[in-house]
């Protein structure tokens, strides 16, 4: 009988839904992170879904990939990078990449439009009961948007972005023409993309070749009315670098979901930006998002009871 462990802060729903999709596979849960060792001894799961639900710092990565660990790892989320460095002839691990994608398209057309139509401006005049009817509005129409990293979460930025009719361009590890995307570059090609791009989204996963990608040289490349957003890993852009960029006005805004350190801490100087929108990881998160990420965990289990590829293999190098 397949053993499969389920490892998230909620766990009832899914059990359930487990116990009524694959009637025949044992299933345990655990909903914390210093208990999965344990459960992992005990019960030797031959599969794991695991979400990192309570942040990188404290992840139980040794007890999944380490001896009496499971032959798979099925990744509740897109980021696999804190388990990065596992042996994929030892351990398959797979994701949930695309999930979430059109969740986090929104957050960021959301995002940009804040600023483009000035909701702040709006709303400061709304409470002081004046009628600015000199106001202008800020088309996005005819405007550049660059996409670092054309994934799943890239490709339906790029799909809304030619919606409103912006020229796309973008970068991937191996460029290819793509759909809705008007230039499809090399990664190595960023630095002369930089000073193109009204608008900037960062959509990669973080390796060793992506940690602080976007950096002080980056951002003096930018235009000063550019407009970034981070939905990536926040180990792929330098925040010393973007704080600096926002207090001496070499970028118009930004609007952040991931940070180098998360929760970020009280004290950080990012919370007192102007125009920098702040958000707690969530752009991805929606009421249903849990258990759409676990039905395709379901849909791979039952191709992998039945010897069959398995979906979003993680490649440990590409971290994709």
């Amino acid at each position: 009988m397949t053993r499969i462990l389920i490892h998230n802060s909620k766990t009832d729903e899914m059990a359930a839904r487990l116990a009524d999709a694959l009637p025949g596979v044992e299933a345990v849960t655990c909903e914390t992170y210093d208990s999965l060792p344990e459960r992992i001894r005990d019960f030797r799961p031959d599969a794991v879904y695991s979400i990192c639900f309570n942040g990188r710092a404290g992840f139980p990565r040794d007890a999944l990939l380490g001896d009496g660990g499971p032959k798979w790892i099925s990744v509740g989320g897109s980021g696999v990078d804190h388990l990065a460095g596992w042996d994929p002839d030892a351990v398959t691990v797979t994701n949930s990449a695309g999930v979430a994608a059109p969740m986090m398209a929104e957050y960021v057309f959301g995002s940009i439009l804040h600023f483009t139509l000035d909701i702040p401006g709006l709303q400061a005049d709304q409470a002081e009961r004046e009628w600015r009817s000199a106001r202008l509005m800020s088309p996005l129409r005819g405007k550049t948007m660059l996409i670092v990293g054309l994934g799943h979460t890239g490709q339906e930025v790029a799909a809304r972005a030619k919606a409103f009719g912006l020229t796309v361009i973008g970068t991937r590890a191996r460029p290819e023409p793509m759909e809705n995307v008007d230039e499809v570059h090399a990664s190595s090609d960023l630095q002369n993309l930089w000073h193109r791009a009204d608008f900037i989204v960062l959509s990669v996963p973080l390796l060793p070749t992506t940690r602080h990608m976007v950096n002080a040289r980056s951002f003096a490349a930018m235009k000063p009315t550019a407009i970034l957003v981070n939905v990536s890993r926040g180990g792929v852009m330098d925040d010393a670098a973007l704080i600096n960029a926002m207090r001496t006005k070499t970028i118009a805004a930004a609007a952040l979901d991931v940070f180098e350190a998360e929760p970020l801490p009280f004290d950080d100087h990012m919370w007192g930006l102007e125009n920098v929108i702040l958000s707690p990881h969530c752009s991805a998160v929606y009421a249903d998002w849990a258990m759409q990420s676990f039905e395709l965990f379901i849909e791979n289990l039952r191709r992998w009871q039945a010897g069959e590829p398995l979906k979003n293999i993680v490649n440990p190098e590409r971290g994709y």
